[in-house]
């Protein structure tokens, strides 16, 4: 099977990537897939890789979760900076690459928004083309979502722009803005990209959130492939339990929206 891998970027930092890594990695691993949810680099403290640790029911250790880790709250090319410390392209490459042979779905997580430098001369959008990974923009459900998320997808390579994903995630408390932001961003991207993930309260929890059936509509949503005969496809059919179908069988709609 050709493997998948999913880049968790987002606008800000702060706007929900951790939740929506941790959430997709319990997600697939509890319907079978062999996925894993990687933070090559983190700055700050290991709060984002221990949770993806544990949403992954210890499928990697946390060190290889996350390799790259430094002490001070800045971007992590200054924190590794103070440490006199370097964090090189190559070497994240070489440690998602190992991670990519190993398992079917990489879910990536970024630190920071999508151009936070990461390292000596990389940001998370040089990641992103160099694995041709496909990229989930996450973004607060709020005013100024619209600006934020088209300002995200046009800094994207253009092919990387064209298949990626964008998720809304909804706050406590919603203003004018939350109910159409999405409809407001379906005039410029297709519809079908676009998903809005509920509160989920403050004390986020995996698998009590993946009892709220709107948030596991949300993701099967989110994994759907979006054309053709695809490694997604193929995920796709794992992660709704659809084993019979072929991989030239078109999709049907209601295979997604069926709740368990």
């Amino acid at each position: 099977m050709k493997r998948t891998t999913f880049f968790i970027t987002g606008t800000n930092t702060g706007v929900g990537k951790t939740v929506l890594t941790a959430l997709l990695a319990r997600h697939l691993r509890e319907r079978c897939v062999n996925a894993a949810a990687l933070k090559p680099v983190c700055s700050g403290d290991r709060a984002d890789a221990c949770a993806l640790y544990a949403a992954a029911a210890g499928a990697l250790t946390l060190d290889e979760i996350n390799p790259w880790h430094f002490r001070a709250p800045v971007a992590p090319l200054l924190a590794a900076r103070r440490e006199h410390r370097r964090v090189a392209l190559a070497d994240v490459l070489a440690h998602v690459r190992a991670m990519q042979k190993r398992f079917d779905v990489v879910l990536i997580e970024g630190a920071g928004g999508l151009l936070s430098p990461l390292g000596e001369n990389f940001d998370s959008r040089k990641l992103i083309a160099a694995l041709r990974a496909t990229p989930m923009v996450v973004c607060p459900n709020r005013l100024g979502a619209v600006n934020q998320i088209l300002l995200t997808l046009a800094a994207l390579p253009r092919s990387a722009s064209r298949r990626a994903r964008v998720v809304l995630m909804s706050p406590s408390k919603p203003d004018a803005a939350t109910p159409t932001n999405a409809g407001l961003l379906a005039e410029f991207l297709d519809a079908k990209r676009i998903v809005c993930l509920p509160w989920l309260g403050v004390h986020f929890d995996p698998e009590k959130a993946l009892k709220n059936p709107r948030a596991r509509r949300t993701l099967r949503a989110l994994l759907k492939p979006r054309s053709g005969v695809s490694a997604e496809r193929r995920i796709f059919r794992l992660e709704t339990g659809d084993w019979r179908r072929s991989a030239e069988t078109p999709l049907r709609q209601e295979s997604f929206e069926r709740t368990p």
